[in-house]
Order: C-alpha cells, then sequence, then structure tokens
C-alpha cells in the first residue's frame, strides 16, 4: 500500500536525497518532478571539513584563521621537503623560515657594519681590528627567532580549532585528499572547499653540477660562513643576498645573464648596481653559467660571456642559484582533477577560485605578477570572507607597494617610468626627481647625492601620481604611507602642499620642483 505523499515528504532521509520541482501549468494544473540528487562524494565517511587548506604559509595561515574566525572548520596541511642540502623548516612557509624574515634580520645586521664604519665621525672610538662577523652566532640568533614564530603559528591553530597536519597533501578527488606523512602512514579527508597555498621553490641551474649550488632555502641555516660566493641572478634574492654577503667581509660576485631587476624601474636599477659596485660588489653583466666543478674544499665555475668564449672562475667557496623560483603545483595531482594551469605551472583563475567549482588557490601558485607575503596575507583574508560570511570584497591588484632590501634600499609603487610611459605616452607623463645626501651621511662623508626620488605623473589626470619611488634609507617604512596616499588618487599638488618633517629624506617628496623634461641638474646641497 502506497504512502500519503505527505508522510513520504517529512521523511528527512527523503528529503536529503531527491530534488522537488513544482510546476505550474494553464488551467491550474501541477506536477511534480522528483529526481535523485547526486550522492555526496564521501562514500567513506572520511573525517569532514568546510575549508582544507593546502600550505601553511603566510596565505594559508591567514585563509585557515580567517576561515575560522567565521565558524568554519578548517583543516590546514603542511609540509616541508628537505633541500638536497638537507635544510628543513618548520610552519609559517618561506617568508618567515627562508625568506622575508631572515633575509631582513641579515639585512640589518650589514647595516650595523655600516653604522660602525660611520661611528668614529660620530665621535664613537673602539679598536675596529677586532670586528668581524660571527656567523654561528648570527645564524643560530635568527633560527632561534623563526623556532619561535614556528611555535606561535601552532599555538594558534590549536586556539582557533583548526586541525593541523603535518603532511603532504594530494587531490584524489576535487573534494577528497589523501595526506602523506612522514611516519609514511596515509589518511584521507574530505573538504566541501579547498585552497591551494604551496607557494614556490627556488630554480636550479639546468647544467651540469647545479647539485653543488644552494639557494636562499639553504643560506640562513648554513652550519659555516659561505666565504668566497657566487651568486647566480638577477632580481632582488641575488641583490640582496648579495649586499649583506659583502658587508659580513666575504668576496662577493654577482652573474647576471642579461640585466638586473628586469621587471623593475631600470633608472633605478643602475643606481643600485653602481652603489653595490662601489662597496666592493662584483657583477658579471651577459655572463651564463655551463659547468660547477668540486674541486677539493672549492667549486670550479664555468661561464659564458657574451663573445661566448669559454672561461673558467675558480675558487668559490659557495655557489648560491637565485635564478627564479617555481610554483609548488608539482605532486598535487591538480592535473589529475583538471585544475587549468599555464606553461609555467601556475594556477589560472578569476578571484582566486580555479576553474573547478570548489577549488581555490592564493599566494605564489597563482597567475599573477606579485609573488610578495602581504598579497598572499590578503588574498587569503578575502577569500575566506568571501566563501564564509556576507563580505563580497575581493582582491585589488593595483598599486601594490614593494621595497627591495639591498644595501642602499628600494621602495616603490605603482608604475616604473617604462611601464608608465608605454601605458600613457611620454608626452602625457611629468617626472619629478631629486638627488640627495641624507644628513646622516654628511658627517662622515658618504653616499652624496646617492640617495634618489623619483614621482612619476599623469599629466591628462591633473597630474595624479600613477608611481613613486625612492632609493634610499629605510624605504619600506616611506613608501608604505605613500602607497595608501596613492591608493587614493594623490596628486602632484596635494603631495607638494603637504607640510614636510624636518630633517628627514621623506620631507624631499613634498619640495619636489624638478622635472626630468627641464633637463635641470635634480642634484640637492644644503639642507
Amino acid at each position: 500500500m502506497l504512502q500519503p505523499f505527505s508522510n513520504i515528504i517529512k521523511s528527512q532521509k527523503f528529503l536529503q536525497n531527491i530534488s522537488l520541482s513544482i510546476f505550474i501549468k494553464p488551467k491550474k494544473h501541477f506536477s511534480i518532478k522528483i529526481e535523485k540528487k547526486n550522492e555526496k562524494e564521501n562514500p567513506k565517511k572520511l573525517k569532514e571539513f568546510d575549508l582544507v587548506v593546502i600550505g601553511g604559509g603566510s596565505g594559508g595561515l591567514a585563509a585557515s584563521q580567517e576561515a575560522a574566525k567565521f565558524g568554519a572548520k578548517v583543516a590546514l596541511l603542511d609540509f616541508v621537503e628537505t633541500t638536497p642540502h638537507g635544510s628543513n623548516w618548520g610552519i609559517g612557509g618561506t617568508c618567515v623560515n627562508v625568506g622575508c624574515i631572515p633575509k631582513k634580520l641579515f639585512h640589518f645586521s650589514s647595516q650595523i657594519k655600516e653604522l660602525m664604519d660611520f661611528s668614529e665621525s660620530y665621535g664613537w672610538n673602539f679598536d675596529k681590528s677586532s670586528l668581524k662577523m660571527d656567523w654561528k652566532t648570527l645564524v643560530g640568533n635568527v633560527q632561534d627567532h623563526i623556532h619561535s614564530l614556528n611555535w606561535g603559528y601552532k599555538t594558534k591553530l590549536r586556539d582557533k580549532n583548526i586541525s593541523y597536519f603535518n603532511a603532504l597533501g594530494k587531490f584524489k578527488t576535487n573534494h577528497i585528499i589523501e595526506l602523506n606523512k612522514r611516519n609514511y602512514e596515509k589518511e584521507e579527508i574530505y573538504g566541501d572547499k579547498i585552497i591551494i597555498a604551496t607557494g614556490g621553490k627556488p630554480r636550479y641551474p639546468s647544467i651540469s653540477g647545479s647539485k653543488f649550488c644552494i639557494t636562499s632555502d639553504d643560506l640562513f641555516s648554513l652550519k659555516k660562513p659561505p666565504g668566497k660566493t657566487l651568486i647566480i641572478g638577477a632580481s632582488y634574492i641575488a641583490l640582496e643576498t648579495a649586499g649583506f654577503l659583502k658587508s659580513f667581509g666575504y668576496d662577493t660576485t654577482v652573474m647576471v645573464r642579461s640585466q638586473i631587476l628586469r621587471k623593475f624601474d631600470q633608472q633605478i636599477a643602475n643606481l643600485i648596481q653602481k652603489n653595490m659596485e662601489k662597496k666592493g660588489i662584483k657583477f658579471m653583466i651577459n655572463t651564463t653559467v655551463k659547468n660547477i666543478e668540486k674541486q677539493k674544499e672549492n667549486y670550479e665555475v664555468t661561464f659564458c660571456e657574451h663573445d661566448l668564449k669559454h672561461q673558467k672562475l675558480e675558487n668559490f667557496e659557495t655557489v648560491i642559484s637565485a635564478i627564479g623560483r617555481d610554483p609548488r603545483t608539482f605532486g598535487l595531482n591538480l592535473e589529475k582533477i583538471g585544475v587549468s594551469m599555464n606553461k609555467k605551472g601556475k594556477i589560472i583563475h578569476e578571484n582566486e577560485q580555479t576553474n573547478i567549482k570548489n577549488i581555490y588557490a592564493i599566494g605564489d601558485v597563482l597567475e599573477t605578477d606579485y609573488e610578495l607575503t602581504p598579497v598572499a596575507i590578503m588574498q587569503g583574508k578575502l577569500l575566506a570572507q568571501r566563501l564564509f560570511s556576507n563580505l563580497k570584497t575581493k582582491m585589488d591588484y593595483s598599486l601594490i607597494p614593494t621595497t627591495v632590501f639591498t644595501p642602499l634600499e628600494y621602495g616603490f609603487v605603482g608604475l616604473s617610468e617604462e611601464d608608465a610611459i608605454k601605458k600613457y605616452k611620454q608626452e602625457n607623463i611629468e617626472v619629478y626627481h631629486s638627488f640627495i645626501t641624507p644628513l646622516e651621511f654628511t658627517v662622515p662623508h658618504v653616499g652624496e647625492n646617492e640617495t634618489y626620488l623619483k614621482v612619476i605623473c599623469n599629466k591628462l589626470e591633473n597630474e595624479k601620481i600613477i608611481g613613486i619611488h625612492y632609493l634610499g634609507p629605510n624605504a619600506g617604512e616611506i613608501i608604505q604611507g605613500f602607497a595608501v596616499a596613492i591608493k587614493i588618487g594623490l596628486t602632484k599638488n596635494q603631495l607638494t602642499s603637504s607640510v614636510g618633517i624636518h630633517p628627514t629624506c621623506a620631507e624631499n617628496f613634498t619640495t619636489l620642483d624638478i622635472t626630468k623634461r627641464s633637463g635641470e641638474n635634480p642634484k640637492k646641497t644644503g639642507c
């Protein structure tokens, strides 16, 4: 005997597995269409999470914690593969362990050395002959700080009830993740939504002997000083590393295939190179490494200059590869589940969502021009808000500031001069600029007119500022404030109508009045 329809639809189990459609037809007739829903893709009754984040770097941590704030049940996976030279680290990703944090601390150590060089001019007398770098102490103290950060992240995850798995994750389906743990055990979990935040890894040159290269993944935990060092590369990692190693007293050479800081403003890139050369850092431009051979304790490097003649350099104690980074999308089985990637392995997306509806990505694995920690953090927070709250704000990729921590720091926001000309044409931009000498440099008589400021304006929009560039001390601290102002449409008139803080380097932005077009000498004299 058939049950009354009203009794059937009261069954909770029935409602979970059917789709009910009511169609009203002319003459007040209606029909009911009942279809069986697709079975939930968790037949094994795996642990279920509203969100699974693969990657415990800055972006993954930000996304998981933000999602948990809105009540989501979150799992975070993090796994660090040991480098060919045996380096390993804890949760926190590249920035915390082998990137921004140790880099800035090593850079600060080099700045202390520079201040010591100035000290006699400022009345401080001490025995400089006893001054030397204690590499072991520097590395030990920096690593202690990093370990405290690792512990802090784990504590935060626990406090927010986020399930942490120290395991390598890969996709079985678009919802099921297989966890491969360090003890070789495996487990599967189910995620309604999944964020890929696995970051990037250093690239090695495709040459014989590349196994002898270390990378930034190894540098900050080296047991012994690097000594005479060859750095292969031309972007910010190569230059920042060269800067602090030379300051520590190590003979340092940078091998550049074409040009330094290729994607940055080239006028300032050239100024950076000149400043670094003045400090004793050697550059080999238009040079390609061909082979690296081990010679007892040192390495012999074969290279090729633009004239195609092979030559050899001997007696490098350390060779560092800083030729770029690749996304960590390998081994995730993304091809199996159909996630779209470009030729470089970066994930194609629209507002951080992949072509698979429930799968998202943030950070360095994304197809964007910004491999920066604050970008990954912002992406993660905004994405979590969109997924688990009523907030709908999307990531804005325009006007993102950054700083290169070379010996003379370079910070900027907006367009380079080359890109501004390309976008608006030469006749429609105005470039205001000035060379200055920071007050601190005047007493020891160093760095005269090496600090440089440049403001690029769009003449078609009331000289709206489309790029600010600064080469000098404390670049990151200076540019951060200007980045906020440019974000809300700062014009040249608004900038110069502001009162500067005296005596600072930043105040010179408010007094810029010499344009490149005028041909006047931009070097500043006096206070």
